[in-house]
């Protein structure tokens, strides 16, 4: 299986990548300080452009010059139809306020938890419980992006260099897994859906392939 790149293009020349996250629920292990948050907020920022609404929430929002980055091409209209909310207290309170606001709002369209666990160790089985509650009350048509830490495997048995947590279960839940890590080259990254792997390169504006 080949990576996909193309080494002809002047990085100027690239394409933005649409992440085509509409109507999916995905699980995005990450690699540390790779770009999660960035291509949760580069696939918000198209919904949004696309005239959807997109509700994102985690323990810590987004770095407000990151946000404003990846949010330029957008007028300060278009970017109030993100609304951020912060996990805090009960998880299954946090889930529940989510479906509210996501059935309370017009036009939402994209869902995305950042860092919705502990960073290591296994994701406990009420969370995935909850997150598996969200997915099921969530319409078909829109999008679910859960993002995490991912792990290693440590006995080496894995040809991966990333492994999503929970994978079983999580693709139980109705979640594809994906995984995103750097490259061997500089300040590229590999992004694999279901185990498709597209090179990639990140700007200040988002992935570009």
């Amino acid at each position: 299986m080949k990576t996909i790149m193309h080494p002809c293009l002047p990085f100027n020349d690239m394409e933005r990548v649409d992440f085509k996250v509409n109507g999916k629920k995905i699980h995005l292990a990450v690699e540390g300080s790779t770009g999660g948050t960035s291509l949760g907020l580069h696939a918000a920022a198209d919904i949004i452009a696309a005239k959807g609404r997109v509700l994102w929430a985690s323990s810590e929002m987004p770095d407000p010059a990151r946000f404003s980055q990846l949010f330029e091409h957008l007028s300060l209209v278009e970017s109030s139809r993100f609304h951020a909310m912060n996990f805090g207290g009960r998880f299954d309170k946090a889930i529940d306020a989510i479906l509210e606001a996501m059935h309370g709002l017009p036009s939402v369209k994209f869902v995305v938890l950042d860092d919705w666990c502990d960073g290591s160790g296994r994701i406990p089985v009420n969370s995935i419980n909850e997150v598996k509650r969200l997915a099921e009350h969530t319409p078909e048509e829109v999008g679910l992006l859960l993002i995490s830490k991912g792990t290693v495997d440590a006995s080496g048995s894995s040809s991966e260099n990333i492994l999503p947590r929970g994978k079983e279960a999580m693709t139980k839940a109705g979640f594809e897994a994906w995984t995103l890590e750097r490259s061997q080259k500089g300040g590229q990254r590999i992004l694999k859906r279901e185990g498709e792997p597209t090179e990639l390169m990140i700007e200040d504006s988002g992935f570009k392939i």
